[in-house]
């Protein structure tokens, strides 16, 4: 990054926080965390402890970071190494993004960066200036993405409430600050779990692994009767409903799987998982239970955005209500080969345009990665 563009990044998420302290609070049980943050340009610091939102405050003002991070475990000791943490439990945290739900839109809305000599253009395999094949990936999420995560997050929260019984008062969901939203869990038997546990608790949701024998199919003599229904609770259920689609196509559908057999059938279940009925969440983020996570009202050094919390996530647009950055103009050289929307304002598409944007708008774009000041 430029040092006239980090100097601006750095000085315009300083505002930020010293504008919005309101949002940035330091969580429950705040002394067995652990905290970490980024600076622009740099690696992580972590294996920090603080005590109040002045220690929070401080951090922010003093260190200028690019992104502030919370640990969703707990511990005895949080600020020594790992292995001296005295780990206790930690809350079980979803993470739900954009780039992992395979939507058709994503090719209209992701463009790339040349390593080689910084061009940025639409979707390609080289680049179209210098040829290089060292391309860096850069998306601009559209409305559909954020509706295609929003499907994800409701699901995932039927899942949790119905199937697993945890409390919906338990659960808090925010937007990420870039494309995806954050689930927690909290206050609930599962925050014990181990990393193991958690990724058997994983398949479940993400409906991995479904052996045939759970949903009908026995090898030597399959029974008409024991196949899911669509009335049946939980997994069984949703299969039947995917499968079958009503209850009066359920005879003829369970006719054609016996007919096509065990290892059809098992195919089938993966696909569902995979494409239908399954959650699409990173299973890396809930396995591990010493991560540091993105702390809410923060922002995302992806984007520019803040991490907000929503209470009603069907209404919430993050693209207007997470963009907190003040609107003074600020000139910069654009490069978006895509259209973007902030703050219900369209910007874009430019090539290599002189222009003046609101000042949100240069961060988003400093972000990305395709502008920079003049």
């Amino acid at each position: 990054m430029l040092e006239n563009d980090l100097k601006f990044l750095e000085e315009t998420f300083k505002q930020y926080y010293f504008d919005h302290f309101d949002f940035i609070h330091i969580p429950d049980r705040s002394l067995e965390r652990e905290y970490g943050y980024k600076k622009f340009n740099s690696g992580m610091s972590r294996h920090i402890s603080l005590k109040t939102d002045k220690d929070l405050h401080l951090l922010l003002m003093t260190n200028l970071p690019s992104d502030v991070f919370c640990s969703n475990g707990y511990y005895s000791f949080p600020n020594l190494p790992m292995t001296e943490k005295d780990w206790k439990e930690a809350d079980l945290i979803f993470d739900i993004d954009a780039k992992d739900l395979n939507l058709s839109c994503r090719k209209d809305h992701t463009c790339i960066k040349c390593i080689s000599c910084g061009e940025v253009s639409l979707l390609q395999d080289v680049c179209p200036k210098c040829k290089s094949n060292k391309l860096d990936r850069l998306s601009l999420p559209c409305q559909n993405c954020i509706s295609g995560v929003k499907k994800e997050v409701l699901n995932l929260v039927k899942i949790l409430t119905a199937d697993l019984r945890i409390d919906d008062k338990n659960i808090r969901t925010s937007f990420s600050g870039n494309e995806g939203f954050h689930l927690y869990v909290t206050n609930s038997p599962y925050n014990q779990l181990g990393s193991k546990e958690r990724g058997d608790l994983i398949d479940y949701i993400m409906f991995r692994r479904a052996i045939p024998e759970r949903f009908g199919f026995k090898k030597n003599n399959p029974s008409r009767s024991s196949f899911p229904d669509l009335d049946d609770p939980g997994w069984s259920g949703r299969v039947a409903k995917d499968l079958f689609g009503s209850k009066s196509k359920r005879s003829k559908g369970i006719t054609k799987i016996i007919s096509d057999g065990y290892s059809v059938y098992r195919q089938r279940l993966e696909e569902m998982g995979k494409n239908s009925i399954g959650v699409k969440i990173d299973p890396n983020v809930t396995v591990d239970i010493h991560r540091i996570f993105r702390l809410e009202g923060s922002l995302n050094s992806k984007s520019g955005l803040a991490k907000l919390a929503c209470d009603n996530i069907e209404k919430f647009n993050p693209y207007a209500e997470a963009c907190l950055i003040g609107d003074e103009p600020v000139e910069i050289s654009a490069n978006s080969p895509i259209e973007f929307r902030l703050k219900n304002r369209r910007f874009g598409p430019y090539t290599n345009e002189k222009i003046s944007v609101p000042k949100y708008a240069a961060a988003y774009m400093l972000c990305k990665g395709i502008a920079n000041l003049v």
